[in-house]
């Protein structure tokens, strides 16, 4: 099979059946063999009947998947890809801002000319300011931290994936925004981008509000982290723990000598209790030898994990 096209949505019933439509006449102008696997993410309207409707007509493309409550696009995305059996995997947005017309390119681009990964470019978008600014900044901080300087929209929905690479990679919590960088962490390097046609939405409302880049910061601090310090967090903890407890130490030294030498020259003098800097010091310690204990209590249960020897293999011979 050419393609998998893996559809995350919640409440969007009334864009179904017109995507579905547009994504047929799409592939079959351009012989694509393809399935659609529609995540249903715990909508309320009737989009899962839509779903089995549309599966009644086209049972050999079609298929369905519905989440009991909603669990977010990350999760909806990562049951998609566990199912997918296409050769390259595309996901797209069910609101119909996303365009079908954009998958023989972006097919290509994968088979063609050996991109791992291809991501959507909204280059001109039709977002409130409230929206494309802040997505500016986003992506802007993405690009510095993930370090794929040539991506400029990490959260376009529509994406193109050799099939490879999701099926070695996990998305959890809120991390579709970054997978780009999940693969490029996975070893998968050739990364691409494509500018695309983004429409405006014609049914229904937005389901992502503010938060979403507060999460988004928040998520991308935590990947960095764990991409850098997962398996060996002694490196961080131990590093900074140290530094701080030497830190504090040097200062206590201080203090002390500070007051021994004033006794010995006969000047007025105060105990070394009575200095703040003593407690800045003295918290200093503390700090840093609980930063090191963290470090070694994350080092022991680094070394028990299950998956620490677990490593991407690309081939054997």
């Amino acid at each position: 099979m050419d393609i998998s096209i893996v559809i995350p949505l919640y409440n969007e019933a009334e864009s179904l059946p017109e995507l579905f439509d547009w994504i047929e006449r799409v592939t079959t102008e351009h012989g694509l063999s393809h399935e659609i696997i529609f995540v249903n993410d715990g909508s309320t309207d009737n989009s899962w009947q839509v779903i089995c409707d549309l599966q009644a007509k086209a049972p050999k493309v079609v298929h369905g998947i519905k989440f009991r409550r909603n669990y977010g696009k990350s999760p909806a995305l990562y049951c998609g890809f566990e199912q997918a059996q296409g050769d390259v995997v595309i996901t797209m947005d069910a609101d119909l801002q996303d365009s079908p017309d954009e998958i023989p390119e972006l097919y290509r681009m994968i088979c063609k000319e050996g991109y791992d990964l291809v991501s959507g470019w909204k280059q001109k978008r039709y977002d409130p300011l409230s929206k494309t600014i802040p997505t500016k900044l986003f992506n802007a901080t993405a690009r510095r931290v993930s370090g794929i300087k040539n991506l400029h929209d990490f959260n376009c929905g529509l994406k193109a994936y050799r099939r490879d690479v999701v099926k070695n990679i996990e998305v959890y919590g809120e991390m579709h925004r970054y997978i780009p960088y999940l693969a490029k962490n996975a070893g998968f390097k050739r990364i691409g981008e494509k500018v695309v046609h983004h429409q405006a939405r014609k049914y229904g409302t937005t389901k992502f509000g503010l938060n979403r880049f507060v999460n988004g910061y928040l998520d991308l601090i935590s990947l960095w982290f764990l991409s850098t310090f997962g398996v060996k967090p002694m490196h961080f903890f131990g590093l900074l723990g140290s530094l701080m407890f030497i830190l504090g130490f040097i200062a206590v030294v201080i203090v002390g000598f500070g007051k021994l030498y004033s006794m010995h020259a006969g000047m007025p003098y105060r105990l070394v209790t009575e200095s703040p800097y003593f407690y800045l010091a003295l918290t200093s310690m503390i700090i840093g030898t609980q930063l090191f204990v963290a470090g070694f209590l994350g080092e022991l249960i680094s070394r028990n994990a299950p998956e620490r020897n677990r490593y991407q293999v690309e081939e054997r011979i």
